[in-house]
């Protein structure tokens, strides 16, 4: 599936966070260490910075090809600052079903909401959940759809189901979704493997999902994911290790200093003024960083002075 990357601290150049890093977010596209393809289908990411015209507004780009094919990635990235991204490269079959356009590119962005979304997941049959689920989605989003994937239905359900902006009002939405999309599998018996590793994104926040549903759409699917990842692509087996395998998470200062190399600084969450949320490590050596288990989410907020830290466990 896709790879995820968010991050919230001081003014830092996005070359620190998507180019330098030994296992960088364009690193990830070519050569994934958490997945068997290449990252293909297209790249984007969300930025906030006070450099920005309309630093109020998320600065958005997005392209349906590989990353490292991009000729403007090492235009437009060397040249920006953020102090809150959510950055992603898309993963899809090898098929010419496939729609390669902006408009299936995350970060996904829509009006009259702070929140923008990016996630590594899938949901299986969706148009046909979409009998369903519909009901339950607020037209003020369904008509800002423009593209044709999973994720950017999802977008637009878990909006509709928030009911305010608080860590808890968030986590009451993702549960909320979690148990229509059960639902809808089990009224229309269309149970599948579920993947809902999001990151949902607004200035100086993060909320980070590790989340989804079993083979058979159950919500409480268990196993080691270590294990079941030795039987290899193709197999059930390794489709529900993808699903249970953690994501990752790095509390860290200094991340603005150096505008040359990876240098950040690793540190407790008393001293962090950054975060990384991403779907895998960053360095080849994981020292420092702590996962997002299954079934967890976490809150990151930045107040300007350091990053506080919240992990939750969903109840479905």
């Amino acid at each position: 599936m896709c790879r995820v990357l968010a991050f919230i601290g001081p003014e830092t150049p996005l070359a620190n966070l998507l180019l330098t890093p030994t296992n960088s977010l364009f690193n990830q596209a070519l050569d994934p260490e958490r997945h068997p393809e290449l990252q293909l289908a297209g790249w984007g990411f969300g930025a906030w910075s006070e450099h920005l015209l309309k630093p109020e507004d998320p600065f958005i780009y997005r392209r349906p090809i590989a990353a490292f094919y991009d000729d403007n990635l090492e235009r437009i990235v060397p040249s920006l600052r953020a102090s809150t991204m959510l950055a992603h490269v898309r993963a899809a079959a090898y098929d010419a079903k496939v729609v390669l356009a902006d408009e299936n590119c995350h970060p996904f962005s829509f009006a009259e909401t702070p929140w923008i979304v990016a996630q590594n997941g899938y949901l299986p049959n969706w148009q046909l959940l979409q009998r369903e689920l519909l009901r339950h989605c607020k037209d003020t989003y369904l008509e800002q759809m423009r593209g044709t994937t999973d994720t950017e239905f999802l977008y637009v359900l878990l909006l509709s189901l928030l009911e305010g902006d608080s860590n808890e009002d968030v986590q009451r939405a993702v549960e909320e979704m979690i148990r229509l999309i059960a639902g809808a599998m089990a009224d229309l018996d269309l149970p599948g493997l579920t993947k809902l590793k999001m990151a949902l994104v607004s200035p100086n926040r993060i909320i980070g999902v590790n989340a989804g549903l079993g083979l058979h759409g159950e919500t409480n699917p268990t196993g080691d994911w270590k294990e079941l990842r030795e039987s290899g692509p193709g197999t059930d087996d390794f489709a529900l290790s993808m699903l249970l395998e953690p994501m990752y998470l790095l509390m860290g200062r200094n991340f603005e200093k150096d505008e040359t190399t990876y240098n950040f600084e690793t540190c407790d969450e008393e001293g962090a003024t950054g975060a990384i949320f991403a779907s895998e490590a960053l360095t080849d050596d994981t020292d420092g960083w702590s996962y997002v288990e299954f079934g967890e989410m976490v809150f990151l907020e930045n107040d300007g002075e350091r990053v506080t830290r919240t992990v939750s466990t969903l109840s479905v």
